[in-house]
């Protein structure tokens, strides 16, 4: 038999039947762990099968008792469904009808409050339309007072409506041209006289805004000065134009169409209103002019009353006639009717009454005193009074 010899490793004497031993032992436990980790795992896996079958079960169970309950939750939601829908319907009806009473409401409130709105924008729109008109107006008529030339139109249109409104058309004549050549804006005829009065109208502004634009003592007296000389020579000026013995009253009129700078001229220039009295211009404003004007109005009516005085001194004769025809008839009726004596004294009573009246209106001897009244009672008879 042969003998196995040994190995020598690093040295050292190794059996090599101990070796294949250790290695024999080492495979063995290697597939004995092999086997044990299989049958562990299979082991594993089946009671995880199992554990899946008895979660499968209990999904079941589960899914079959969902199912119950969502069958009574539907057969209760469709129960309260239709409860909550009958509900939901009253609600809606009352709400309907209480919207339908609130809207009625507010479009009753809300036409009020557009027919008011509509009346104040109507009020509002009315009173910018004004105020437009104001403003082109002003505007036009600060151009018109910027201009010389209309601005002397301007004066003497308002002097022109001024004497229209006040006396007859044959009582005055504008631009007439007299002997001289000159042409006053405005001649009035005076009554009983050949010669006219003569209204010129003049419109000294500048002077004025720029005394009332002065800012110093020095352009304060300048703006005086040239107030002096402005005013003085317009009444230089009428004084030499329209002074014409028999064809002009000796006494002229100077209109200045602003009552301010009228004031201005009698409370700070004195010695001017002195100068133009003695030149025998008076200034006048409108409302002077308008008195002085309604002055001869009244002067022209008392003319035209005494021009009458003989036609109605003709008329009272003739009605002085018819009093007496009718004073005869009523003597003739008293004689035949005796016994309405007492009435027709009453009636020769007034008629002497009226006769006397009548010659005292012939005679022009106007007597103010007590009134007589005849008065007519019921019963057709009359009473003086």
């Amino acid at each position: 038999m042969e003998t196995i010899q040994s190995w020598q490793v690093f040295g050292l004497a190794i059996d090599p039947v101990a070796v294949f031993a250790i290695v024999a032992l080492l495979v063995l436990c290697v597939l004995i762990t092999l086997v044990a980790l299989l049958w562990s795992n299979g082991r594993d896996r089946a009671r995880e099968a199992a554990e899946r079958q008895a979660q499968a079960r209990q999904v079941e169970l589960e899914l079959a008792t969902l199912q119950g309950q969502l069958k009574l939750v539907s057969e209760l939601a469709g129960s309260n469904q239709a409860e909550l829908s009958r509900s939901l319907n009253e609600r809606l009806d009352r709400v309907s009808q209480s919207v339908g009473a609130n809207l009625e409401q507010t479009a009753q409130r809300t036409t009020e409050h557009l027919s008011q709105l509509n009346e104040r924008l109507a009020v509002i729109d009315t009173a910018q339309r004004n105020i437009t008109e104001l403003s082109t107006q002003v505007v036009s008529l600060q151009d018109i007072l910027a201009n010389k030339q209309q601005r002397g139109a301007f004066g003497q249109l308002r002097m022109e409506t001024i004497v229209k409104d006040a006396l007859p058309s044959d009582a005055y004549t504008f631009q007439a041209t007299l002997t001289n050549g000159k042409r006053p804006d405005c001649l009035i005829m005076m009554p009983g006289s050949p010669a006219g009065l003569v209204i010129d109208a003049k419109f000294p502004l500048e002077a004025f805004e720029a005394l009332r634009g002065a800012l110093d003592d020095t352009a304060r007296k300048e703006a005086v000065r040239r107030v002096r000389n402005d005013v003085g020579k317009h009444v230089d000026d009428i004084a030499a134009k329209y002074t014409l013995p028999g064809e002009t009253q000796d006494s002229m009129l100077m209109f200045v169409p602003s009552e301010s700078i009228y004031a201005d001229l009698h409370e700070n220039f004195p010695d001017i209103i002195q100068k133009a009295h003695r030149a025998r211009v008076f200034i006048v404003s409108p409302n002077m002019l308008m008195l002085a004007v309604q002055t001869m109005q009244a002067i022209m009516k008392d003319v035209h009353m005494r021009e009458q005085a003989g036609v109605i001194q003709r008329e009272v004769g003739m009605l002085l006639a018819d009093v007496n025809r009718l004073k005869d008839r009523v003597l003739d009726f008293q004689k035949h009717y005796g016994q309405l004596g007492a009435d027709v004294e009453k009636v020769v009573t007034s008629t002497n009454k009226i006769v006397s009246r009548s010659r005292k209106i012939e005679e022009l001897d106007f007597e103010t005193g007590k009134t007589e009244v005849v008065a007519h009672n019921g019963n057709g008879a009359s009473s003086i009074q």
